[in-house]
């Protein structure tokens, strides 16, 4: 197997990560509700995804279309749920925030400023979540595992992005990747602790 077949299979799998970790949320709010979700985080997945998909086309990638294209359904699903029209100042503050950090870069530099641009939004972005799982104990909404996943597909893309040389998108996929890794980690910890909250209510509950 040659470099480009390898480039061309990471790309793949980073697709198929996508899909199967944004279900994996998406399953979870289904099951649990959206405790704990942020609004903010989803609102601006979305906005991204479609910057992704507009950049793919523009960089002649079908794994990049693909890759934010078949995710939308699942994260406008997601979105639906937290019924974001009730709370209509934070996808317009969301917007604001991607047109500044996305769009204008990518009309005053090119994809190069825009994907630059982009992955300080990725990173930012996730910011939400993380406060609200900092905040809030309560994060049965988040699922630890979509996170996980979203981790390994950046991974499977900075290695898609080496082999293409997209260096900008592999920078910016790098400090999402670590951001998502973070956020894994601390729905984790929320996890945990309230499964032993609960354990500790149980005993307690029997001993008296």
């Amino acid at each position: 197997m040659n470099w480009h077949s390898i480039t061309t299979l990471m790309g793949w799998l980073a697709v198929a990560s996508g899909v199967v970790g944004t279900s994996y949320q998406l399953r979870r709010v289904r099951a649990l509700g959206i405790e704990g979700v942020s609004l903010a985080t989803w609102v601006l997945f979305v906005y991204m995804g479609c910057f992704w998909i507009t950049y793919g086309f523009a960089a002649h990638s079908a794994e990049v279309v693909l890759g934010s294209a078949l995710i939308l359904p699942i994260q406008l699903s997601i979105l639906f749920r937290m019924a974001p029209w009730r709370r209509w100042a934070v996808p317009a503050r969301a917007l604001g925030y991607f047109v500044v950090c996305c769009v204008m870069p990518t009309l005053l530099w090119g994809w190069a400023g825009g994907v630059f641009g982009t992955g300080v939004a990725m990173t930012i972005n996730r910011a939400p979540q993380l406060i609200e799982l900092v905040r809030h104990p309560d994060a049965t909404g988040v699922s630890a595992t979509s996170w996980f996943v979203g981790a390994i597909g950046c991974t499977l893309w900075i290695l898609y992005y080496t082999g293409v040389h997209l260096w900008a998108a592999l920078t910016a996929t790098a400090f999402a990747g670590l951001a998502n890794l973070a956020i894994a980690l601390l729905a984790t910890w929320r996890h945990s602790q309230s499964r032993q909250d609960m354990i500790a209510r149980e005993v307690f509950a029997h001993s008296t």
